[in-house]
């Protein structure tokens, strides 16, 4: 029997499925658009960026602050956050030895496909202990025609492991990254950790994920019994 007979591939998001960054980032994010003359809370900043790039939102950021977006901020904005990731960033719990077991599971046929550029990316996974599993397999939503939520990231990222997308499981935990994932043709489980989750489970239902949990160190008997069903 072939133990991943229901998916061909496993993509990952990074940010908030992978590495525990989604606070650190909007920490920064939110101090500097406030210093900005932007006045609101972090709680805020949260849902209106979570799963966003920020150049993406830049009508939204101008129309706040009534300050241009210019490049000289976003270098800014990506210094400061580097650092504050360099010092705080780490795995989500059980995410290593989730991801240990998936990359033997699937023969390597796992990939990240974030929205965030590569550079933090890669500093991220480093940091975590999980580069080892996705080098060579990492793609950025910076370096696509679109980001998230459009597909291209994961068809990106399905075409590199010569797998049809129909056939990828997608883990994400925002409603961007979700939209991302079904627009694609992928099946999309939401990472939901009931302590912290950023989005609500409704709103990733809405957005198309069919499956919650709540631990990653769950994660590979679920796809396990998952595949061993589909066989």
């Amino acid at each position: 029997m072939n133990p991943n007979a229901g998916f061909e591939a496993m993509l990952f998001d990074c940010d908030g499925v992978l590495v525990d960054s989604e606070v650190i980032t909007n920490r920064v994010l939110c101090t500097m658009l406030n210093e900005a003359g932007w006045v609101l809370s972090s709680e805020d900043c949260l849902q209106l960026f979570i799963g966003k790039m920020v150049r993406s939102q830049k009508d939204l950021i101008e129309a706040n602050t009534g300050k241009p977006l210019t490049d000289a901020w976003m270098e800014e904005f990506y210094a400061r956050r580097n650092v504050a990731l360099e010092q705080d960033v780490k795995a989500i719990e059980g995410a290593v030895e989730a991801i240990q077991a998936l990359h033997a599971q699937f023969k390597g046929q796992i990939a990240c496909a974030s929205g965030a550029d590569r550079k933090k990316i890669v500093m991220q996974l480093r940091i975590a202990g999980l580069l080892p599993y996705f080098e060579g397999r990492i793609f950025s939503g910076h370096e696509m025609p679109r980001t998230k939520p459009f597909p291209d990231v994961y068809l990106a990222a399905a075409a590199a492991l010569r797998a049809d997308p129909q056939r990828c499981l997608v883990i994400e935990d925002s409603v961007t990254g979700t939209q991302a994932g079904v627009a694609a043709g992928a099946t999309v489980w939401a990472y939901h950790p009931p302590a912290h989750a950023v989005c609500s489970q409704a709103d990733l239902a809405a957005a198309g994920a069919s499956e919650f949990f709540e631990h990653m160190a769950d994660l590979p008997q679920r796809v396990a019994r998952a595949s061993a069903v589909a066989a």
